[in-house]
Parts: C-alpha cells; sequence; structure tokens
C-alpha cells in the first residue's frame, strides 16, 4: 500500500462518527478523575482542612486500581432497569446517574458540613467513575472493527480524556474564585450530560453481546459454573490464549509508565524551590503543555495505524525516559523560559504519546466476551506498580540532599527515574521479536 492510500485509509478511519461518541465518552469518562483526586484535595485545602484528614480522604482513588474485582459481573449481567439499551450501553448510563448524584452530593455538602459524609459520597463517585471506565473502555474495544480502527478510537478517548482533566484541573480553579468550589462542582455534574448523550448516540457491540450470550447459554450466571467462569475465566482465558508469555506481558505493561508514575510527585515541589510561581507554571502549562499533550494524542494514534502498536511503544518508551530525565535540566535557579517550555512540551507529548500506545496494546490482548474484565486487569497492573512506588519519590530525594544538595538531589533523581524506563523498552523490544518469530511460516524439510 502507498504512502497516499494509507494517508487516505487513516483519514477514513479518523471521520468515522464513532469517533466524535468516543471523544464524548473520554471526556466523560475523564471529569470525575480529577474531582476526588488533586482538585478535591485543593477545595478541602482551600477549607481549612487537614493535611491529615486530606491524605485519607486521598484513598478512595484506589477505588480505580480495584475495579477488576467487580467488571466480570459488569461483563455477564445486564444493568438494573436499563437492559434495553443493551449489556454495556446500560452499565454506561447507570454509573454515569450515579456520577451526576454523587458530583451534585459533593456540591450540596461541602467541606463545611463534615469530611466524613463528603468523604463517602466522594468514594461514591470514584466508584462510579471506575465502572464507568471498565464499560467505556469495553465499548471502546468491542466496537472497533479493526486495529487501525482502535487505534484511532483510542486516539479519540485519549484526547477527550485530557480535555477533561483540563477543566478540572485548571479551568475549574478559575470558576472556583469567582463562583466558589460548590457552585463550580455542580457544573461539572451538569456537563456529564456529554456523556449521557453519547451513551444514547453508541451502538451497542452486539459482536461482544452474541459471544457472552452464548457463554451464558453453555453457564448461565447462577450456576456454580457460570459464577466460575465469570470470576475465573477472563483470567485463564487470557493466560490460554497468550501461553507463556502472558506473565511476560504483564511485567512488561506494569514497568512501562514507572518514570512518570515515579516523577510525578517531584514535578511540583521542583518548580517551587527552583523559584517558578504557579501562574508562571499553570500559564505554560495551558498553552505549550496543552498543544503538546493534543499533538501527541494524534501523532499516537497516527503512529499505531501506520507503524503498529508494538513500534509505538518503543518509541514511546524512550521518549518518555528521555523526556523524565530531562526535568535534571531544571534543577538551577529561575530556568529560562524556553528551556522550561521546551522540558514541559517534551513531558507532555511523550506522556500522551506513551499513553496511546500502551491503552491500545491491552486492547488488542483483550477477547471477546472478557473484555472488561481483562482489560479492566491490564488497567490495574499498570498502575499498582507506580502507585506503590511514587510515595517513596520524596524520602530518595531528601536522602540524596545530605551529600549533593537539593538541586544536585533533584537531577539525580529525574535521572534516574527516566532510566527506570529502560527495562520496559527491552522487553518490548523482546516480545516484538517473539511476536515476529510465532508468526513465521514453518518450513518443511524437504528430504523429509
Amino acid at each position: 500500500m502507498t504512502s497516499l492510500a494509507r494517508a487516505c485509509a487513516a483519514l477514513r478511519t479518523y471521520s468515522n462518527p464513532r469517533m466524535l461518541v468516543m471523544l464524548a465518552l473520554g471526556f466523560s469518562s475523564g471529569l470525575p478523575l480529577m474531582l476526588t483526586g488533586n482538585t478535591f484535595g485543593y477545595w478541602l485545602r482551600d477549607a481549612g482542612s487537614s493535611l491529615t484528614a486530606i491524605g485519607f480522604i486521598s484513598w478512595v482513588g484506589t477505588t480505580y486500581a480495584l475495579k477488576f474485582l467487580w467488571a466480570p459481573l459488569i461483563d455477564r449481567s445486564g444493568p438494573p432497569l436499563l437492559g434495553s439499551l443493551g449489556r454495556r450501553r446500560g452499565w454506561m448510563l447507570v454509573s454515569q446517574i450515579f456520577l451526576v448524584a454523587g458530583l451534585f452530593g459533593m456540591a450540596a455538602w461541602g467541606p463545611e458540613h463534615g469530611l466524613v459524609v463528603l468523604g463517602a459520597i466522594a468514594l461514591i463517585v470514584a466508584f462510579a467513575s471506575a465502572t464507568q471506565d471498565t464499560v467505556i473502555d469495553a465499548w471502546r474495544i468491542e466496537t472497533a472493527t479493526n486495529d487501525a480502527e482502535l487505534g484511532g478510537l483510542t486516539s479519540a478517548y485519549q484526547l477527550g480524556y485530557r480535555v477533561a482533566l483540563l477543566a478540572t484541573d485548571a479551568l475549574i480553579l478559575i470558576a472556583a474564585e469567582r463562583v466558589g468550589w460548590n457552585a463550580s462542582y455542580f457544573a461539572c455534574g451538569l456537563a456529564m450530560v456529554v456523556g449521557i448523550a453519547a451513551t444514547f448516540i453508541a451502538t451497542e457491540p452486539f459482536r461482544a453481546d452474541a459471544a457472552i450470550d452464548s457463554q451464558l447459554r453453555q453457564r448461565p450466571l447462577g450456576s456454580f459454573r457460570g459464577i466460575r467462569d465469570a470470576i475465573i475465566g477472563p483470567f485463564v482465558v487470557f493466560f490460554r490464549t497468550h501461553g507463556w508469555l502472558a506473565l511476560l506481558m504483564l511485567v512488561t505493561i506494569c514497568l512501562y509508565r514507572l518514570p512518570d508514575f515515579i516523577m510525578g510527585p517531584m514535578a511540583n515541589p521542583l518548580y517551587h524551590d527552583i523559584g517558578l510561581s504557579k501562574d508562571y507554571v499553570g500559564g505554560v502549562r495551558l498553552t505549550i503543555g496543552l498543544v503538546a499533550s493534543f499533538a501527541g494524542i494524534a501523532a499516537g494514534g497516527a503512529f499505531v495505524i501506520r507503524f503498529g502498536t508494538m513500534r509505538a511503544l518503543i518509541l514511546g518508551g524512550v521518549m518518555q525516559a528521555v523526556a523524565v530525565a530531562a526535568f535534571a535540566a531544571l534543577a538551577r535557579p529561575a530556568p529560562s523560559l524556553t528551556l522550561f517550555s521546551a522540558v514541559m512540551a517534551g513531558d507532555n507529548f511523550s506522556t500522551s504519546f506513551a499513553g496511546v500506545a500502551l491503552i491500545a496494546y491491552m486492547s488488542s490482548l483483550t477477547s471477546l466476551g472478557y473484555t472488561a474484565t481483562q482489560y479492566a486487569l491490564l488497567s490495574s497492573v499498570y498502575a499498582w506498580a507506580g502507585r506503590m512506588l511514587k510515595g517513596f519519590s520524596g524520602s530518595i530525594v531528601d536522602g540524596l540532599k545530605a551529600g549533593h544538595g537539593l538541586m544536585g538531589a533533584y537531577e539525580i533523581f529525574f535521572i534516574g527515574a527516566g532510566a527506570i524506563g529502560i527495562p520496559a523498552i527491552v522487553l518490548f523490544m523482546l516480545l516484538q521479536g517473539l511476536s515476529r518469530k510465532s508468526r513465521e511460516p514453518r518450513i518443511s524439510d524437504p528430504a523429509a
């Protein structure tokens, strides 16, 4: 196929109406994340809550890493009262209804009425959000007709997700300054109408329904075999499909985003310690950083379609490692705007590119009929190690500070965080070689 033909094929993929639906669902998926995470902590601190209380309440975010526990129910059962919409769209709408109610509840209650109830409402929002993520991921994978369209849908999902993060991480601060936190959270609840509208417009992936219904006829959910298949079946099928490579895949996925996870908690303290104001950082983040993020998403999706997922993963891993290590160049008082913008742009571009590649790869590993559970497992695996290890980032910098000074400690830390990405790059290169070898046709011995 010529380059022009490939470009036309990519254009047709992106012009598919499902891309717009995916864009809206990506926005709906990303909207609640910060509202129970960093932005929620900002609201609590603004209201005078202690750092200890904020730290405890932040544990509601662990719900996202546990979604594989109830994903089998979503895979095997229809939603209550909304079964006419189909298994995937029905569960989407159920989770979105709870999200709207939860965000309205957070807006109405607020920290001024007590943190226990507010924390409980936030937990409901996080649970509903994790459930929505599980269903939307399943819909994205099952509705794609080929790998190229899956890459395009993944890119559209990431774009919508990033727009939502921008709204709930930056724009909401401007709104809260003018109309207050309660009204801002209420507005975010109203913004969920974007996802609800997309749910009604979306079409149900009937291929997956047929596969699931066939399994349910053989092993009804109410039977012992049905329950066992719903809970254990997705993992058995995953390892049966990929053989011994399944373990290597899981380890590689677990290691891939470690540089981004580990450096994350130290980025903002670095900006503070080198003398950059919040307005300065925010201005660069909302301009150059935003453009770089969108460019990375588009480039990642196009690269997956043009060159394949594995090559995109390797390139994304290299760019991510270099971009994280580049933060060491900022470890000096008042770095120039050019340098800071370049590092910010590189980080946002590489993170977005690598994110699209990883999502496309994990999506390709799922089996029809077990999509929600298997993808929930993979997305949990990729996040667990990073979420656990990033908590030690501050103690590492403090430990290095004694012998190298604060700026020297930052330099060593960020270079080391970037180097942590090398094992995943090597493992993906190994997986690429093994994948090619498995596809090579066997040549029979002519003397036989």
